[in-house]
């Protein structure tokens, strides 16, 4: 799996037990296991879950899915 697919994994994991639709991003956040101290690692990249949640806008919710959620994410992080 590249590393695109490793982070997307490791953030569809760590909500897989969160309650959707999540409206808010201080929800999203909340939702992580760790808050935003929830990390996901792929080789030498680290993406903490409160530097992700810069890349989202308040256009982006409500997130139906943890899958949702992460896509959004590594598609606006580049990966």
């Amino acid at each position: 799996m590249d590393v695109r697919g490793i982070i997307k994994s490791q953030i569809v994991n760590a909500l897989k037990d969160s309650q959707f639709p999540i409206n808010t991003p201080e929800v999203l956040i909340n939702a992580f296991p760790n808050g935003a101290e929830t990390t996901c690692e792929a080789g030498d990249l680290k993406i903490k879950a409160g530097d992700a949640g810069k890349l989202l806008t308040v256009n982006d919710f409500p997130f139906e899915t943890a899958e949702n959620v992460g896509e959004i994410i590594v598609s606006r992080a580049g990966l």
